[in-house]
Protein backbone atom coordinates (compact mmCIF):
# COMPACT_ATOMS: atom_id res chain seq x y z
CA UNK A 1 0.00 0.00 0.00
CA UNK A 2 1.44 3.19 -1.27
CA UNK A 3 2.09 5.61 1.95
CA UNK A 4 -0.09 8.46 0.12
CA UNK A 5 -3.47 5.91 1.39
CA UNK A 6 -4.36 4.93 4.35
CA UNK A 7 -7.14 2.00 5.19
CA UNK A 8 -10.20 4.03 6.91
CA UNK A 9 -12.27 2.97 9.89
CA UNK A 10 -14.87 1.29 7.39
CA UNK A 11 -11.85 -0.78 5.64
CA UNK A 12 -11.48 1.44 2.62
CA UNK A 13 -8.84 2.93 1.32
CA UNK A 14 -8.66 6.79 1.22
CA UNK A 15 -5.80 9.67 0.29
CA UNK A 16 -3.84 9.90 3.43
CA UNK A 17 -3.92 13.21 4.13
CA UNK A 18 -8.04 12.32 5.80
CA UNK A 19 -6.60 10.40 8.17
CA UNK A 20 -7.62 6.27 9.20
CA UNK A 21 -10.90 7.78 11.20
CA UNK A 22 -14.18 9.15 10.62
CA UNK A 23 -13.66 12.70 10.66
CA UNK A 24 -15.15 15.75 9.38
CA UNK A 25 -12.17 15.14 6.39
CA UNK A 26 -12.73 11.68 5.86
CA UNK A 27 -16.32 12.97 4.81
CA UNK A 28 -15.20 15.82 3.37
CA UNK A 29 -12.88 13.46 0.86
CA UNK A 30 -15.69 11.59 0.17
CA UNK A 31 -18.53 13.92 -0.66
CA UNK A 32 -17.02 17.21 -1.96
CA UNK A 33 -13.15 16.93 -2.45
CA UNK A 34 -12.64 17.03 -6.35
CA UNK A 35 -16.64 16.82 -7.13
CA UNK A 36 -16.57 18.86 -10.53
CA UNK A 37 -19.22 21.62 -9.48
CA UNK A 38 -20.00 25.32 -11.06
CA UNK A 39 -22.35 26.34 -8.04
CA UNK A 40 -20.87 29.93 -7.70
CA UNK A 41 -21.08 29.35 -3.90
CA UNK A 42 -18.97 26.44 -3.64
CA UNK A 43 -16.67 28.17 -6.02
CA UNK A 44 -16.51 30.66 -3.53
CA UNK A 45 -15.61 28.89 -0.68
CA UNK A 46 -12.72 26.90 -2.33
CA UNK A 47 -11.27 29.93 -3.51
CA UNK A 48 -11.73 31.35 -0.04
CA UNK A 49 -10.18 28.45 1.95
CA UNK A 50 -7.35 28.69 -0.39
CA UNK A 51 -6.90 32.33 0.18
CA UNK A 52 -6.10 31.46 4.05
CA UNK A 53 -4.02 28.61 3.23
CA UNK A 54 -1.33 30.55 2.20
CA UNK A 55 1.11 30.35 4.16
CA UNK A 56 -0.58 27.60 6.64
CA UNK A 57 -1.05 23.77 6.24
CA UNK A 58 -4.49 22.50 4.95
CA UNK A 59 -5.23 21.02 8.09
CA UNK A 60 -5.28 24.48 9.87
CA UNK A 61 -7.52 26.23 7.61
CA UNK A 62 -9.86 22.76 6.82
CA UNK A 63 -10.42 22.19 11.08
CA UNK A 64 -11.97 25.72 10.89
CA UNK A 65 -14.04 25.58 7.91
CA UNK A 66 -16.98 25.67 9.46
CA UNK A 67 -16.20 29.12 11.20
CA UNK A 68 -15.54 30.31 8.06
CA UNK A 69 -19.37 29.49 6.74
CA UNK A 70 -20.47 31.39 9.24
CA UNK A 71 -17.90 34.09 9.67
CA UNK A 72 -18.72 34.51 5.83
CA UNK A 73 -22.31 34.36 5.57
CA UNK A 74 -22.51 30.42 4.00
CA UNK A 75 -19.79 31.73 1.33
CA UNK A 76 -23.24 33.49 -0.58
CA UNK A 77 -20.88 36.08 -2.39
CA UNK A 78 -23.48 39.03 -2.97
CA UNK A 79 -23.32 38.95 1.02
CA UNK A 80 -19.96 38.75 1.70
CA UNK A 81 -19.48 41.39 -1.18
CA UNK A 82 -21.49 43.89 1.18
CA UNK A 83 -19.60 43.69 3.92
CA UNK A 84 -18.09 47.00 5.37
CA UNK A 85 -15.25 47.71 7.24
CA UNK A 86 -16.78 47.03 10.92
CA UNK A 87 -17.88 43.60 9.92
CA UNK A 88 -13.78 42.88 8.71
CA UNK A 89 -12.72 44.56 12.35
CA UNK A 90 -15.29 42.35 13.83
CA UNK A 91 -14.01 39.06 12.36
CA UNK A 92 -10.26 40.26 13.07
CA UNK A 93 -11.46 39.72 16.97
CA UNK A 94 -13.28 36.86 15.62
CA UNK A 95 -11.34 33.74 17.19
CA UNK A 96 -13.13 30.58 15.91
CA UNK A 97 -11.34 32.08 12.46
CA UNK A 98 -7.76 32.39 11.31
CA UNK A 99 -7.54 36.18 12.02
CA UNK A 100 -5.66 37.60 9.53
CA UNK A 101 -6.87 41.29 8.22
CA UNK A 102 -5.27 40.93 5.19
CA UNK A 103 -7.06 37.84 4.13
CA UNK A 104 -10.09 38.48 5.91
CA UNK A 105 -10.09 41.89 3.24
CA UNK A 106 -9.27 39.75 0.29
CA UNK A 107 -12.13 37.62 0.94
CA UNK A 108 -14.32 40.32 1.19
CA UNK A 109 -12.67 41.91 -1.52
CA UNK A 110 -12.65 38.76 -4.04
CA UNK A 111 -16.68 38.54 -3.57
CA UNK A 112 -16.22 42.02 -5.01
CA UNK A 113 -14.53 40.47 -8.12
CA UNK A 114 -16.83 37.46 -8.37
CA UNK A 115 -19.64 40.22 -9.25
CA UNK A 116 -18.13 42.16 -11.08
CA UNK A 117 -15.51 41.15 -13.13
CA UNK A 118 -16.21 39.74 -16.70
CA UNK A 119 -15.67 36.43 -17.80
CA UNK A 120 -16.84 35.72 -14.64
CA UNK A 121 -15.25 33.02 -12.25
CA UNK A 122 -16.88 30.16 -13.77
CA UNK A 123 -16.36 30.85 -17.02
CA UNK A 124 -12.83 31.14 -16.58
CA UNK A 125 -12.65 28.04 -14.87
CA UNK A 126 -14.35 26.52 -17.87
CA UNK A 127 -11.74 28.04 -20.17
CA UNK A 128 -8.96 26.32 -18.16
CA UNK A 129 -9.95 23.32 -17.65
CA UNK A 130 -7.75 20.27 -19.06
CA UNK A 131 -7.30 17.15 -19.73
CA UNK A 132 -4.73 15.13 -18.31
CA UNK A 133 -2.98 12.04 -20.28
CA UNK A 134 -1.12 10.28 -17.15
CA UNK A 135 -2.37 10.47 -13.86
CA UNK A 136 -0.23 11.27 -10.88
CA UNK A 137 1.08 7.77 -9.18
CA UNK A 138 2.29 9.73 -6.21
CA UNK A 139 3.12 13.21 -4.48
CA UNK A 140 6.46 13.18 -5.79
CA UNK A 141 4.57 13.52 -9.50
CA UNK A 142 2.87 16.16 -8.30
CA UNK A 143 3.95 19.71 -9.80
CA UNK A 144 3.58 22.98 -7.64
CA UNK A 145 1.78 24.85 -10.63
CA UNK A 146 1.23 24.72 -13.82
CA UNK A 147 1.31 26.96 -17.13
CA UNK A 148 -2.55 26.98 -17.26
CA UNK A 149 -2.75 28.08 -13.29
CA UNK A 150 0.12 30.47 -14.17
CA UNK A 151 -2.12 32.06 -16.53
CA UNK A 152 -5.45 31.89 -14.79
CA UNK A 153 -3.90 33.74 -11.23
CA UNK A 154 -2.60 36.41 -14.20
CA UNK A 155 -5.97 36.62 -14.94
CA UNK A 156 -7.85 36.57 -12.02
CA UNK A 157 -5.15 39.56 -10.27
CA UNK A 158 -5.97 41.73 -13.04
CA UNK A 159 -9.37 41.00 -12.20
CA UNK A 160 -9.03 42.29 -8.81
CA UNK A 161 -8.80 38.89 -7.03
CA UNK A 162 -6.18 39.12 -4.04
CA UNK A 163 -4.26 35.69 -2.60
CA UNK A 164 -4.81 34.15 -6.10
CA UNK A 165 -0.79 32.72 -6.59
CA UNK A 166 -0.49 29.89 -9.15
CA UNK A 167 0.29 27.03 -6.50
CA UNK A 168 -3.33 28.45 -4.67
CA UNK A 169 -5.08 28.69 -7.88
CA UNK A 170 -3.68 25.44 -9.29
CA UNK A 171 -5.27 23.73 -5.98
CA UNK A 172 -8.14 25.76 -6.30
CA UNK A 173 -8.81 24.52 -10.10
CA UNK A 174 -8.38 20.49 -8.62
CA UNK A 175 -10.67 21.17 -5.64
CA UNK A 176 -13.64 22.23 -7.64
CA UNK A 177 -11.95 19.68 -10.70
CA UNK A 178 -10.92 22.06 -12.64
CA UNK A 179 -8.39 19.40 -13.72
CA UNK A 180 -10.40 16.24 -15.60
CA UNK A 181 -9.66 13.03 -14.22
CA UNK A 182 -7.52 10.42 -15.93
CA UNK A 183 -8.62 6.89 -16.07
CA UNK A 184 -6.76 6.04 -12.89
CA UNK A 185 -5.37 8.23 -9.70
CA UNK A 186 -3.85 6.89 -6.23
CA UNK A 187 -3.42 3.45 -6.59
CA UNK A 188 -6.13 2.24 -3.93
CA UNK A 189 -7.57 5.65 -3.28
CA UNK A 190 -11.55 4.66 -3.21
CA UNK A 191 -11.54 8.07 -5.41
CA UNK A 192 -9.87 6.69 -8.63
CA UNK A 193 -12.18 8.96 -11.24
CA UNK A 194 -11.16 12.40 -9.00
CA UNK A 195 -8.14 13.57 -9.54
CA UNK A 196 -9.48 16.60 -7.83
CA UNK A 197 -7.87 14.19 -4.43
CA UNK A 198 -4.52 14.84 -5.30
CA UNK A 199 -5.11 18.88 -4.47
CA UNK A 200 -5.52 17.88 -0.93
CA UNK A 201 -1.92 16.25 -0.78
CA UNK A 202 -0.83 19.23 -2.93
CA UNK A 203 -1.85 21.69 -0.88
CA UNK A 204 -0.13 19.71 2.33
CA UNK A 205 3.23 19.98 0.86
CA UNK A 206 3.09 23.37 -0.78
Amino acid sequence: MSSDVVIGYDGKPRCAWTGADDTAASRYHDKVWGTRTYDESAMFEALTLGVFEVGLSWSIVFRKRDAFRTAFLGFEVAKVAAMTELDVDRLVQEASIIRNRGKIQATVDNARAMISASPGLVALVKSYEINRKRAPRSLTDLPKSTPQAEAFARQLKSQGYRFVGPTSVYAFMQRRRGQRPPPRVLPRCRLPRRYGSFAQLLAAVT
